[in-house]
């Protein structure tokens, strides 16, 4: 069956029996468990309110990290929480990089240093980080002089540095990472669904346990039932919404964390690798890295009020344009932010009692899966993108353990091929390329977007008329690209295609725009 609505929808109908999972939520961690369950031979449904990944888990800093400041309040503070938490993230990344070829990759990284004893800190701190990492280490961290330094980012103000120190973590497309899961596991049996949002559980009279969701269809409007074993909660930042759904009697137990960027053209910062300034005047770490042609500046770390979509506010980007331009030799001004975007983090509260008082910069970024004893939702809490896999390894685990009373299997994401991850036989492709008269810039576009699957997508658009033509002379992006996502990755409207499938307007409002304005008889709204 294809990844389409209609095609999910047929598949649920065809369901003559009741699903073991029902998972509320396709973000990174929903899609995750959805892999791992139907992997582990169960019948799964994954529900999605929005579009897949249309909240945190597209609005993230791009990157696929341990964590060295963690790791630097692990050792300052002798957190052995927070020190294992590192160790998972370093070696998942790897995971990470290797399932996902197309869509996440190694990045260099620059710290600078401003003294000698800066040198030996970050120098130490950066081994350490190595150490941690063991076999699954991408390259090993280096001290650079202020010249080598120059040399990798000619952009970069280096007066009054004392040298820096390099080192690698890696860099994914969010969007289209989450999205890859998603078609995995549909591709292994999975029902899966986006702008389907849960009514409210059906309860058992007696015991009060989760026995259907009820959800509604918001784009055709109708209401569906479904059975149901288990029930995993995997909305992030919205979990404590579920959780009450199920229980009212529920405390609440997230707090969420505002990460605003802003977005600069390439020409602000060349060169492939990335700064991280560690010191700022609040205590916050800030990120400048090359990201798709252009710049990424981000990003904040503050208490934030939960809400969908968050805006960037004039002060989020002030702050920002002011930290790029201290250590940026080519100034940029309000005018020159191509786009911004807010993602909230969901933070897991620890200690209920006084959590809410707590700063969220010293919070735990970990994670914890709850069972509700009376409902028996399953609630998985906290966590990031680079432990996706681990969560939902976890989650299943408990799932097994705790609800279904069965003994735990083993997990067999750890070396699953995502989604378009096979690699592509390079002379066939170039030889394919030349045949349809493909630009060198469309071709990369293709390979990065949908890795192996971007041969379908040639087929699909050489079969259209005038599939193969560009929307705009200026852009990489194909006429037939458009159908490709209605038919085949579930995009039902214009901001599942500039926001998340291709990501354009995430890193250039006017450009997202303009593709809206040529082709604005592509969709028609539902709302």
């Amino acid at each position: 069956m294809a990844f389409s609505r209609i095609d999910q929808f047929q598949k649920i109908k065809a369901n003559e029996s009741e699903y073991d999972i029902c998972i509320i939520g396709g973000g990174a961690t929903g899609a995750g468990v959805a892999l791992d369950a139907v992997l582990r031979g169960y019948k799964v449904l994954l529900i999605e309110k929005g579009d897949f990944a249309g909240q945190t888990s597209s609005k993230s800093t791009k990157l696929v990290h341990g964590g060295v400041r963690y790791l630097e309040q692990a050792v300052r503070n002798i957190d052995w929480q927070q020190f294992k938490m590192v160790y998972k993230a370093l070696h998942e990344r790897k995971v990470m990089l290797q399932n996902a070829p197309h869509l996440a990759h190694p990045l260099a990284l620059l710290t600078p240093c401003y003294s000698w004893w800066d040198r030996i800190y970050y120098g130490i701190g950066m081994w350490l980080y190595d150490r941690i990492s063991g076999v699954t280490n991408l390259k090993n961290s280096q001290g650079l002089g202020n010249q080598r330094m120059e040399q990798l980012v000619p952009n970069l103000k280096v007066k009054g540095m004392s040298g820096g120190i390099l080192y690698y973590d890696g860099q994914l497309n969010d969007a289209r990472y989450a999205l890859a899961i998603l078609q995995s596991a549909e591709k292994e049996g999975a029902a899966i669904l986006n702008y389907c949002e849960l009514s409210h559980f059906g309860l058992s009279p007696k015991s009060l346990k989760i026995k259907k969701i009820h959800f509604k269809d918001l784009i055709a409007g109708e209401e569906h039932e479904v059975s149901c074993k288990v029930v995993v909660n995997a909305t992030g930042p919205f979990t404590d919404h579920i959780r009450q759904l199920a229980n009212l009697k529920l405390k609440p137990r997230m707090k969420v964390s505002r990460g605003a960027h802003i977005v600069l053209a390439k020409s602000f910062w060349s060169g492939d690798t990335a700064l991280l300034i560690p010191k700022t005047d609040d205590g916050r770490v800030v990120f400048i890295i090359p990201w798709r042609d252009y710049v990424l500046v981000g990003t904040t770390d503050e208490p934030d009020e939960l809400m969908e979509d968050p805006k960037i506010r004039a002060e989020e980007e002030a702050y920002l344009l002011d930290y790029f331009n201290r250590f940026a030799l080519n100034k940029a001004s309000q005018e020159d932010v191509c786009s911004g975007f807010v993602g909230q983090r969901p933070l897991l509260q620890v200690g209920l009692s006084d959590a809410m008082q707590s700063d969220t910069k010293s919070l735990v970024r970990d994670h914890e899966v709850e069972v509700d004893q009376r409902s028996k939702l399953v609630s998985i809490m906290g966590g990031k993108w680079t432990t996706y896999r681990v969560m939902a390894e976890d989650t299943m685990n408990v799932v097994e353990e705790e609800v279904l009373h069965r003994h735990k299997q083993n997990c067999h994401t750890k070396d699953y091929v995502l989604f378009g991850g096979e690699k592509i036989d390079e002379i066939f492709w170039k030889k394919r390329i030349k045949s349809l008269n493909i630009s060198e810039l469309s071709a990369r576009h293709l390979r990065e977007i949908y890795g192996f699957t971007a041969l379908k997508v040639l087929e699909h658009c050489e079969r259209e008329k005038g599939g193969l033509e560009l929307i705009h002379a200026s852009l990489p992006y194909l006429q037939g690209e458009l159908n490709y996502l209605k038919n085949y990755e579930m995009a039902e409207c214009w901001e599942d295609i500039l926001y998340r499938r291709w990501g354009i307007s995430l890193r250039d409002q006017a450009k997202g725009q303009l593709i809206k304005d040529i082709k604005k008889e592509a969709f028609a709204s539902f709302h």
